[in-house]
C-alpha cells in the first residue's frame, strides 16, 4: 500500500487544469444502459470509481473503450441485469445502475452499496422512489431485487431526513424517462450533476422540463437513441485547488473550473478573505494578507457542499480564531478531525458541529486517510504545515483526484508517492 511523503510550507503557483465530474460520470455512464445505440462521452476522468463504473458496465453486457478521458460504450445484444456485490460494495455510485436496469429490462438485482465511511446512507428513498413508479421491490441477501413490466409515470417525492438524495433523484429520473406516461418528481436534488444527467437524457431523446430545479417533470418516451457528450468540470476538485491555494498563500490558476457551481463556497471565501474571479474558462484567487475565521453548514444544492466540509475544515485550523463547521448532510462526517488535531490542530466535536480554534502553524505528523474528501483535507493541511507529513491509505485520493500527484507536483509542490 502506498502512502504521500509531503515536505510542507511551499506557496504553489502555476495552472491547474480541473477534471471531468466524478459524481456526474457515474449516472451519464449508467445511463448509456437505457439505449442499444453507441454512446460518446468526454471529458471522463480516469479515476478507480469510473474504471469500476466502466469494469460493472461490461459486467452487463456492454461493450467498453477507453482513451484519453474519452468513453464509447456500444450494446453487444442481451443486457445482464444483475450487479455483483464485488463491484458495487466498493463504491455508493455503482447502484444508480439500478434505474436503467428496471426501465430498459424490466428487472434489475444489484448489490446494497459501499463507498466512503461517512455515515449511514440507506437506499430507502431509491426504493420508494420506484416503487411509486410500479417497481415491485424486495431486499435480500445484501441485494435489492426489483421486477416491473413497465413502470408507470406517478408523482413521487424525494424529500429525506437529510434533504433531497443525488444518486436517488439519478435512479428514479433515469427510469421515468422510458416509463409510460408523466412523472413529476418533487424535492429532486438540484445539484449540478443532476444537471448534467437531465442535458444528456435530453440529448437523447428524454422529455425532461424543470431542468436544474427540485421539480422534474418527465414525459416518459418508448426508446432513447445514442448520444455523444461531454461531461461538466469537477466542481469538489476545483473548490479543492482554490481551498489549497488559500491555505498554502500560493498563486494558482483553475482552468476549465466552473465558479457557478461554486455559489456557495465563494460567498464564504469572501467572508474568510479570498475572492474568486472567473477569466474566461479560468477560475483566479485574490485573497488579503490576513484571513478571517468563517462558520459553515453544510446543506444540498445550493448550499455548501459536504464533499467540501473537510478541507475548509483545513483552511479554518489555520485561520487564527474560532471557526463553527456544521454537516446537516453526512452528520458523522467528521472522522479527520482527529488526524488534523494530530497535526497542532485545535478542533473537537460536539454532536453535529466541530468547533476550530484556528492555530498559525500546522506541524506535518504521520496521518491516516478516512475517505476520499477528508485525504484532501489532509493533503490541504501537509502541504500548508511545517515539516514532512506522511499520509497513509492514499487509495481513498484515487477514487476522487485525477492526477493528484502530477498536477501538485507541476504547481511546486514537494511531495511523492512512497510504498507505506
Amino acid at each position: 500500500m502506498d502512502k504521500l511523503v509531503i515536505e510542507g510550507g511551499h506557496p504553489l503557483q502555476g495552472e491547474v487544469t480541473i477534471s471531468g465530474s466524478k459524481n456526474a460520470a457515474l449516472p451519464i455512464i449508467a445511463a448509456t444502459l437505457l439505449t442499444d445505440e453507441k454512446c460518446v462521452l468526454r471529458n471522463i476522468p480516469n479515476l478507480r470509481d469510473t474504471n469500476t463504473m466502466l469494469k460493472l458496465m461490461e459486467s452487463l453486457g456492454k461493450v467498453v473503450e477507453y482513451k484519453d478521458n474519452t468513453v464509447t460504450i456500444t450494446s453487444s445484444g442481451k443486457i445482464n441485469p444483475f450487479a455483483d456485490y464485488n463491484l458495487v460494495s466498493t463504491m455508493r455510485g455503482t447502484f444508480c445502475v439500478l434505474g436503467p436496469l428496471l426501465a430498459k429490462v424490466g428487472r434489475a438485482k444489484v448489490s446494497l452499496p459501499g463507498g466512503c465511511v461517512i455515515g449511514i446512507r440507506p437506499v430507502d428513498l431509491h426504493v420508494k422512489g420506484l416503487k411509486k413508479l410500479g417497481a415491485k421491490m424486495d431486499i435480500a441477501g445484501g441485494y435489492v431485487i426489483a421486477k416491473a413490466n413497465r413502470l408507470q409515470g406517478r408523482r413521487v417525492y424525494l424529500g429525506g431526513v437529510f434533504g433531497s438524495s443525488v444518486l436517488a433523484t439519478a435512479n428514479v429520473l433515469m427510469a421515468a424517462v422510458l416509463a409510460e406516461g408523466e412523472t413529476v418528481i418533487e424535492f429532486a436534488a438540484c445539484e449540478p450533476e443532476i444537471e448534467d444527467l437531465s442535458c444528456m437524457l435530453n440529448k437523447m431523446g428524454a422529455n425532461i422540463k424543470g431542468v436544474g430545479s427540485a421539480r422534474l417533470i418527465v414525459t416518459g418516451v418508448k426508446e432513447l437513441k445514442g448520444v455523444n457528450y461531454k461531461v461538466i468540470p469537477d466542481r469538489i476538485e476545483a473548490g479543492t485547488y482554490i481551498l489549497l491555494n488559500a491555505a498554502t498563500r500560493g498563486n494558482i490558476t483553475l482552468k476549465g473550473a466552473e465558479s457557478a457551481h461554486l455559489m456557495a463556497l465563494d460567498d464564504k471565501l469572501e467572508e474568510v478573505g479570498v475572492q474568486m474571479i472567473q477569466e474566461g474558462d479560468c477560475i483566479r484567487c485574490k485573497q488579503l494578507r490576513k484571513l478571517h475565521p468563517v462558520s459553515i453548514t453544510t446543506y444540498p444544492y445550493p448550499g455548501f457542499p459536504t464533499d467540501l466540509q473537510a478541507q475548509f475544515m483545513s483552511l479554518m485550523a489555520m485561520v487564527e480564531g474560532v471557526s463553527v463547521i456544521t454537516d446537516k448532510v453526512y452528520p458523522d462526517r467528521f472522522i479527520h478531525i482527529a488526524e488534523l488535531n494530530r497535526m497542532g490542530a485545535n478542533i473537537r466535536r460536539e454532536g453535529t458541529n466541530a468547533i476550530v480554534q484556528g492555530t498559525k502553524q500546522l506541524r506535518g505528523a504521520p496521518v491516516m486517510a478516512s475517505d476520499l474528501r477528508a485525504s484532501a483535507a489532509l493533503v490541504i493541511a501537509g502541504l500548508a504545515a511545517r515539516g514532512t507529513t506522511e499520509i497513509n491509505r492514499i487509495y481513498h485520493l484515487e477514487r476522487g483526484y485525477e492526477k493528484l500527484t502530477e498536477k501538485l507536483t507541476a504547481l511546486g509542490a514537494k511531495i511523492t508517492r512512497e510504498k507505506a
